[in-house]
C-alpha cells in the first residue's frame, strides 16, 4: 500500500512539473491571456434570451374575494407561483391547448351549479386537465378520492369509474365546493379545503384561533395551493402578458359527440363501437370511465355514451 501510494505521489509529482513546463512554453509563445479575458461570453445568447422578474398583477382576487399580497409572505407565496407557472413554458403550453378544449364544458356546468367561475383554474392545478391518478389513489380532472366519489353519488368500481366522467365528477366538485363554502363562509377556505379536506381544515382553523385561509400556517402543499391557483388563473387569462404567443390554430379543440343511451350489458365494446364505425381506442378516449373491455350493468341501469362524430377520425 506505502509503495502504491508513493507512487502516485511521483505521478502527480510529474503532472503538475507538465503543467508549469508547458505554461512556460505558451507564456513565451504569447499564447496566454489575461485572466479577464478567459471568460469568454455568447453575446448572442444573452441578446437572444432573458429572463425577467415578474410584476405581480394588482389587485389580485379569487372567486371575488380579495388576496392580501400586502402581507410579505403572502407576496412571496404569490410570486413564487407566477415565477413556476411562467417560466415553465412547456406545461403552460399545454395547460393553454388543454383549456381551450375543455374549458367549455367546465365553465358551463360551474354557472349551472352556482360555484364560481374561477374554481376551473382548480381543475387546472389538480390534474393539468388530464385524467391523472395520484399516489393517493384519487383520480380524474378533479382529483377525487375513492370515499368522496361514492359519498357524492359516483358510481366507483373496477367496470365503471365515475370520478372521469368530466360532466359528473365536475358536478361532484361543485357539490363538495358548495358544502366548503357553507361549512366555512368564504370560496378561499373551501377551495384549501379541497386539499386539505372538511375536517383537517376545520382542526387547523380552530387550533390556530384564525378564521381566514392567509393567516393560517399549513403545510407546504396546502400553503401552496390557493396561490397555485391565483397565479394559474391570471396567466391562463392573460397569456400574452407572462410571454405566451400563439393563435387559437396551436390550440386543443373538443369533437362535436352525440350520446347513445345504454340499458344493458355491453359483451365487447370494440364491436360495439364498430356498430358506429369507430374503434375500441376512440369510444374509451371519449368515455374513460368505462373502465373494461365490456360493461356489466347487472343492474340495468341507464348508461350515456359518448359517440364522436365519425368524419373526424376518417384516415
Amino acid at each position: 500500500m506505502k509503495r502504491i501510494k508513493n507512487v502516485f505521489f511521483a505521478v502527480g509529482i510529474i503532472a503538475v512539473a507538465g503543467v508549469f513546463i508547458n505554461a512556460a512554453k505558451k507564456k513565451d509563445k504569447g499564447e496566454i491571456k489575461e485572466e479577464s479575458k478567459e471568460v469568454l461570453v455568447d453575446t448572442s445568447f444573452v441578446k437572444d434570451y432573458n429572463v425577467y422578474a415578474l410584476t405581480l398583477p394588482e389587485n389580485l382576487q379569487f372567486a371575488g374575494e380579495k388576496v392580501p399580497t400586502q402581507l410579505p409572505d403572502i407576496k412571496e407565496r404569490i410570486d413564487r407561483e407566477f415565477l413556476v407557472n411562467t417560466y415553465w413554458q412547456s406545461n403552460g403550453f399545454l395547460l393553454f391547448k388543454r383549456a381551450h378544449k375543455y374549458f367549455p364544458m367546465i365553465e358551463k356546468i360551474l354557472k349551472e351549479e352556482g360555484v364560481p367561475d374561477d374554481f376551473k383554474y382548480l381543475a387546472v392545478i389538480e390534474s393539468g386537465l388530464t385524467n391523472a391518478v395520484s399516489p393517493a389513489g384519487a383520480r380524474g380532472f378533479w382529483q377525487i378520492m375513492k370515499a368522496t366519489g361514492r359519498e357524492y353519488g359516483l358510481e366507483v368500481n373496477t367496470n365503471v369509474d365515475e370520478r372521469y366522467h368530466l360532466e359528473k365528477a365536475t358536478r361532484v366538485a361543485c357539490q363538495y365546493l358548495k358544502d366548503a363554502k357553507k361549512k366555512f363562509g368564504s370560496w378561499t377556505l373551501a377551495a384549501a379545503s379541497y386539499n386539505a379536506g372538511m375536517s383537517g381544515l376545520a382542526k387547523q382553523l380552530a387550533r390556530q384561533e384564525v378564521l381566514d385561509y392567509y393567516d393560517l400556517l399549513l403545510t407546504a402543499e396546502t400553503s401552496r395551493y390557493v396561490p397555485r391557483i391565483v397565479a394559474l388563473k391570471y396567466i391562463l387569462m392573460q397569456p400574452h402578458q407572462f410571454g405566451f404567443n400563439f393563435s387559437d390554430a396551436d390550440l386543443y379543440n373538443s369533437i362535436p359527440t352525440f350520446k347513445v343511451k345504454v340499458d344493458s350489458a355491453i359483451t365487447n365494446i370494440s364491436r360495439f363501437a364498430k356498430g358506429y364505425d369507430i374503434n375500441y381506442k376512440i369510444l374509451k378516449l371519449h368515455n374513460p370511465w368505462l373502465r373494461e373491455a365490456h360493461l356489466n350493468n347487472k343492474s340495468r341501469r341507464v348508461y350515456e355514451i359518448q359517440i364522436p362524430q365519425k368524419e373526424y377520425y376518417t384516415k
